[in-house]
């Protein structure tokens, strides 16, 4: 229904009643026009603040992520002493180990880490994240030192590595190998023998601690061939063989083989020549009583040196070990193979001709030697 109009003096016109009833609907359409453009407003600065919040977020994860996920080289990093969060920061970024100095700061106080960082030697890769690295040094997760002592070394050999790589100094290592260890199998070792420990320092793959003495690196050594040495203890004990005995015995195998599967029947060969007491005039026994391990070939004047480890002058076995013995050249001390070779001869690929007769092992010699 339309209001009513009045017509005056050529002009409609509305009752005061119906001029307050069409004020109020204009008036409302405005509130709602108005209303509308409101929540318009606050619905673009919702969806403002969200694209700002998803976009720092995003940001922000970014530069949490490893600098390069692929790279697993690790890197040195020393912390020192005293050093306070944003100078560690520096010294990440400056190895690119962290994408911002600013983020890292910024979750170290966002997880409480910035006063609990640690001072120390680690090691990071660019494959971790930044709270990665941030929590392992709040750990104080220090990095290990590793190194690998190869099978058949000499206790002078193994002392010359670690000081080459500065784990410890020459003279602590000969300290070390004169002290006294408390291992049941040490009991044998005569007391006037020169190097008491030679043999008994296991060839393995070590990580210790930065700091660790000379005496600390040789006792983990020594726990370590205890624990092989339990699985053929009771072995070695059957068969009236002493741990020394078997030790020095691994220690020729040991520098002899090169191929694992001939171990046993290197073993076997030694253990006939003994047995029917022929000279065993093994070249490693040379060389190690001359110093020279590492020597290729023996020279005839070698052969003349006057020492009871010379198995080319004196009978039987050596009176210590020639080198640290792994793990396969102590089963094999223990589990010779039966055969009918007395001699060997080196084919020049890591693996022996062996013979029955002096007179075949001098054609292989001739063979072998071209």
């Amino acid at each position: 229904m339309f209001p009513r109009a009045v017509f005056v003096h050529g002009l409609y016109t509305y009752s005061k009643a119906d001029q307050q009833k069409r004020s109020e609907e204009m008036s409302e359409v405005v509130i709602k026009q108005r209303n509308r453009q409101k929540w318009l407003v606050i619905s673009i600065l919702i969806i403002l603040v969200a694209l700002v919040v998803f976009w720092a977020w995003h940001t922000l994860n970014t530069l949490y992520q490893p600098v390069d996920a692929r790279d697993k080289s690790q890197i040195d990093v020393i912390i020192p002493a005293q050093a306070t969060a944003p100078q560690i920061a520096a010294i990440l970024d400056k190895e690119k180990l962290i994408r911002s100095q600013t983020v890292f700061l910024l979750y170290c106080r966002r997880a409480e880490l910035d006063s609990r960082l640690k001072a120390g030697h680690y090691r990071f890769s660019r494959s971790l994240s930044t709270p990665q690295i941030a929590e392992l040094i709040a750990q104080g997760h220090v990095a290990g030192i590793s190194f690998t002592v190869p099978e058949g070394y000499t206790i002078k050999q193994i002392g010359d590595l670690l000081v080459k790589h500065n784990i410890c100094t020459e003279e602590d290592w000969k300290a070390a190998l004169w002290e006294t260890y408390d291992y049941d199998f040490l009991d044998g070792v005569p007391v006037d023998t020169k190097d008491p420990l030679e043999g008994f320092l296991f060839p393995d793959t070590y990580e210790i601690e930065e700091g660790n003495s000379a005496i600390q690196i040789v006792d983990q050594m020594l726990k370590n061939f205890g624990k092989h040495w339990d699985k053929y203890s009771g072995q070695a004990v059957s068969q009236n063989k002493s741990v020394y005995e078997t030790v020095i015995l691994a220690s020729i195998i040991e520098r002899e083989a090169m191929v694992d599967g001939e171990r046993p029947l290197i073993s076997g060969v030694i253990q006939n020549r003994l047995r029917t007491g022929m000279l065993l005039q093994l070249c490693p026994t040379v060389l190690y009583c001359i110093g020279q391990p590492e020597k290729v070939n023996v020279s005839y004047q070698d052969l003349e040196v006057d020492s009871p480890y010379n198995t080319y002058k004196y009978p039987g076995l050596p009176p210590g070990p020639i080198s640290c013995p792994g793990d396969a050249s102590l089963a094999a001390a223990l589990n010779p193979q039966a055969s009918p070779y007395f001699y060997y001869v080196a084919k020049g690929d890591g693996t022996h001709y062996f013979s029955r007769t002096y007179q075949e092992h001098l054609q292989a010699q001739r063979r072998y030697s071209n």
